[in-house]
């Protein structure tokens, strides 16, 4: 085949055959079982190269690849298999923790890419590997060779055929009992363990069952709770998950590397029950049994089929027409998987030394972070930060652990972004550590913005304001804050008594500038009358909510919001800089607000009404224009305000990031501003 051009960070392939030319990297036993089904391929594919850090057992495996019809394989080193202009795709079959590195640097090279389960050992650098092949605009694939097996296509035929009514449960496993302790099945260093090597199985099984019983495109499950045990080297050895799904369906799911299980799954439905006694290995002759109320049972078999080639034959067919994903398993599925499996890993309180919060977190390419050129960021500045300030602020308070952290923030700086907004009271502490600890493994305080929020209700007084910076700084491991902002007021209290201590520590050095977060303006023109009249530093930023949609009400007790005509004509009589919290409504700007679906009552509360659902559709037409969703409109609308804003975002994904960034493209003018908010 002609490998096609694709724009990456390296160059394009240039191959120039008729079949693909394939490669291995890591030539270990799972990579034997690959280049044995591979001349069942029906696109003609060739092994022309095999990679390993060992070149001994690069040439073993090419040496073993001339039984199986191949005489010409190449034995190399990594960097040469990626720079042969013959090798179209590539095999990743290192252990689990060398997979990133490896899938990075293919896509890198111009290659499509089969990467054996799991992708990685986390959500967070999954995400960051799936990003790279949507920018390469190259094929990443998942290796859970079972989903190309025609019996699991036709399992899932029979769920969306109602073959045993409405699906209700289903029970999988997948463990098995290895002779010793030892290898890299029990080392935490390489993500042993049962979860991550076999436990994905059951995981990606069930849910594409639920996606073919409820048609939704990736299943999630809602609920995940579990038991099991650890081993001696600290790997889960057995343990028992179950499953919830949106619309009620359940799922068992077992998995160990100590405990030999049946590995099999039965799904059960309101008219019977469906098994497969062979859903993993898929030996010589799988078979498929139903049975239900009406018909005698019924079994169908699938002899013959090679799933090792046919995922390989999905992959350069996806490279050939030019996408990322293969239907068979997307790559949002394997986000999805990625994100089930921290969560089973959690609930049995297993976390890998090198994915720790004390972890020092490389980035997920192992180069230094730096900010890519052409990135899409405006900037702007704060009196008194002594910084140049992204306009869009990262929020810190959806990031699970430090792994997916690290992996969205360092996304963000290579987009330009150097602002973070933190709080107190957020995930407990947690997560004001946990940016600190990203900023010191990065080794970049000097280059970020850190906005730090206290005094919270109820602890809203001038003493737990102080007793509260001092923590914060001590958990982020600095001695500074760039703009500290007291989360809530206390009317109840002097403004004065407020002034008094942010003074005090802004001239002791703690503090750069400050601020109020849902401070009503009277509060704030008063502490800063305050101030002038004593001599101290006056607020400088407010943090209210502020957006396209007016707010009728605010999420939490205690917000404020800006949104209504006389608040907007306040900010643009005194310029005060304005960091804008839930900008895009909350979700109302996305899509899934209908005047018909009152389902969510705090969106309904806060935003409904004729007017927003006008200002919706205003947003919809003028993005269709732009070529931009009603998302990046909303934040654009933010950020073309006739007082400076900074909005804050929160992004769970880095392909939500993405997608917000987006609004930072689109420049309004003030007439579609006005247009917008109905001014015109």
């Amino acid at each position: 085949m002609s490998a096609q051009t694709a724009t990456t960070a390296g160059t394009p392939t240039g191959a120039t055959h008729d079949t693909p030319g394939w490669a291995v990297l890591g030539p270990g036993s799972i990579a034997r079982r690959f280049l044995s089904q591979l001349p069942a391929s029906a696109a003609g594919a060739t092994l022309v190269a095999a990679g390993s850090s060992s070149t001994e057992r690069a040439q073993a495996f090419a040496d073993d690849a001339v039984e199986h019809g191949f005489a010409d394989v190449a034995a190399r080193t990594y960097d040469e298999v990626l720079a042969d202009p013959d090798v179209d795709a590539v095999y990743v079959s290192t252990v689990h923790t060398g997979h990133a590195h490896l899938v990075l640097a293919a896509l890198a090279a111009g290659k499509a890419v089969l990467c054996e389960k799991p992708l990685s050992p986390n959500h967070g650098t999954s995400m960051a590997l799936a990003d790279a092949a949507r920018q390469a605009g190259l094929p990443l694939v998942e290796a859970y060779m079972y989903r190309f097996h025609p019996q699991t296509a036709a399992l899932l035929d029979l769920v969306r055929q109602g073959a045993i009514g409405d699906v209700t449960h289903i029970d999988a496993s997948f463990a098995f009992r290895a002779g010793s302790r030892t290898g890299r099945l029990f080392d935490v260093d390489t993500a042993g363990g049962g979860i991550l090597d076999v436990g994905g199985y059951p995981v990606t099984m069930a849910a594409a069952i639920v996606q073919a019983a409820t048609g939704v495109a990736v299943a999630e499950p809602t609920e995940l709770t579990a038991a099991g045990t650890l081993g001696p080297t600290g790997v889960d050895e057995w343990t028992t998950a179950t499953l919830t799904y949106k619309g009620g369906i359940t799922a068992d799911v077992r998995t160990g590397v100590r405990v030999q299980d049946d590995n099999a799954v039965t799904v059960h439905g309101t008219t019977g029950k469906i098994t497969l006694t062979d859903p993993w290995t898929l030996g010589d002759d799988p078979t498929i049994e139903i049975r239900t109320v009406d018909e005698d049972p019924r079994t169908l078999s699938f002899a013959g089929a090679k799933p090792y080639a046919l995922e390989a034959d999905a992959t350069t067919a996806a490279l050939a027409a030019g996408r990322v994903d293969v239907p068979e398993y997307t790559v949002d599925e394997s986000l999805a998987t990625a994100r089930t499996l921290d969560k089973w890993r959690a609930a049995i309180d297993l976390r890998y030394p090198f994915e720790a919060e004390a972890a020092d977190i490389p980035t997920v390419s192992g180069r230094p972070l730096a900010v890519q050129d052409g990135n899409p960021m405006r900037f702007g500045e704060i009196p008194g930060v002594g910084k140049r300030m992204s306009r869009l602020v990262m929020g810190v308070d959806n990031q699970p652990d430090l792994a997916h952290a690290s992996a969205i923030f360092d996304l963000f700086v290579e987009q330009g972004g150097n602002v973070f907004d933190t709080g107190y009271i957020y995930g407990g502490g947690v997560l004001e550590g946990r940016l600190g600890k990203w900023i010191q493994n990065r080794g970049i305080r000097e280059d970020v913005v850190v906005i730090t929020k206290g005094a919270h209700t109820p602890y809203c007084d001038p003493e737990s304001l102080s007793r509260q910076l001092l923590e914060s700084l001590d958990r982020q491991g600095t001695d500074y804050a760039d703009i500290y902002m007291m989360h809530r007021d206390n009317e109840d209290i002097p403004v004065g008594e407020f002034v008094d201590v942010l003074d005090e520590h802004r001239r002791a050095g703690r503090i750069r500038v400050y601020g109020g977060s849902n401070w009503s303006l009277a509060r704030f023109d008063e502490a800063n009358a305050y101030a002038r009249a004593n001599g101290k530093h006056e607020f400088e930023v407010l943090s209210n909510h502020f957006g396209l949609a007016e707010a009728y009400d605010v999420p939490w007790a205690g917000c404020r919001h800006v949104t209504d005509a006389a608040s907007k004509a306040w900010l643009e009589e005194r310029q005060v800089p304005l960091l804008p919290w839930s900008s895009q409504a909350r979700g109302f700007f996305t899509g899934r607000a209908t005047p018909e679906d009152t389902s969510d009552a705090e969106l309904v509360r806060c935003y409904y009404s004729d007017e927003n659902f006008e200002r919706l559709r205003r947003a919809s037409e003028l993005g269709a224009r732009f070529g931009v969703p009603a998302t990046a409109i909303a934040l654009a609308y933010v950020l073309n305000q006739p007082f400076p804003t900074f909005p804050l975002f929160g992004p769970r994904t880095i392909a939500e990031a993405r997608s917000s960034m987006t609004g930072l493209s689109v420049e309004l003018t003030p007439e579609q501003v006005a247009w917008l908010d109905l001014r015109d």
